[in-house]
């Protein structure tokens, strides 16, 4: 008889462990929802995007050599001039690549050149039978508009890095920092809206190649 009353209350917490569980159980197991993106998180993605309107060249130079120059954001009196003299190399590297162009011959061989009131003048000297008409790569005023949104985009690059703030304004105040948080994302996004509503017809040192011409 004991041994009934032992078998039946040793079942009775199985049964217990058996239950379903409770409603506030369900409720917290359930995946939260990441939060919504806010405004501020969606212009500084775009404003990251803007790397893709650089030359590749001059982008990679910029990634490498900043904290190299700027040791990590720490600048003192001697690095702080190189730095600045680095950032101005590069925005002129982006100026220049503005007016530079490539086609592609009848054999598949691309060339680059300079764009010049005249047509492209060629770094190389191919076979000129295999040449287009370099006269309708002319210089025109389209690639001034685009010579200067490269410089300015690349400031906008320059001016979210963490190095390069870190090295010219290591403790900046309320004023200055909010300067540096908002100029940059304003600018981008408005270059970026040019580039869309005037895109370029180059494709210069350091961008690709993506069609015949």
């Amino acid at each position: 008889m004991s041994l009934r009353q032992r078998s039946s209350s040793s079942s009775i917490p199985n049964q217990a462990s058996t239950a379903p569980p409770a409603e506030n159980d369900l409720v917290s197991a359930k995946p939260s929802r990441p939060p919504p993106q806010t405004a501020l998180s969606q212009a500084l993605q775009s404003s990251a995007n803007l790397a893709n309107l650089l030359p590749t060249g001059t982008l990679l130079a910029f990634q490498i050599l900043t904290p190299i120059f700027t040791n990590n954001g720490s600048c003192d009196a001697a690095t702080r001039p190189m730095t600045l003299a680095l950032l101005m190399v590069l925005a002129i590297s982006c100026l220049l690549a503005s007016f530079t162009d490539s086609l592609k011959c009848s054999n598949g061989e691309v060339h680059y050149g300079l764009v010049t009131r005249k047509g492209l003048w060629l770094f190389d000297n191919p076979d000129a039978a295999a040449l287009p008409d370099l006269s309708k790569y002319r210089l025109n005023a389209m690639d001034v508009v685009h010579a200067f949104l490269s410089v300015v985009v690349f400031a906008a690059v320059a001016l979210r890095d963490k190095n390069v703030v870190g090295c010219f304004y290591p403790k900046p105040g309320h004023e200055v920092q909010e300067v540096l948080d908002i100029v940059p994302i304003g600018i981008g996004l408005i270059s970026s809206l040019l580039f869309v509503v005037f895109p370029t017809t180059r494709n210069g040192i350091g961008y690709p190649v993506t069609r015949d011409r």
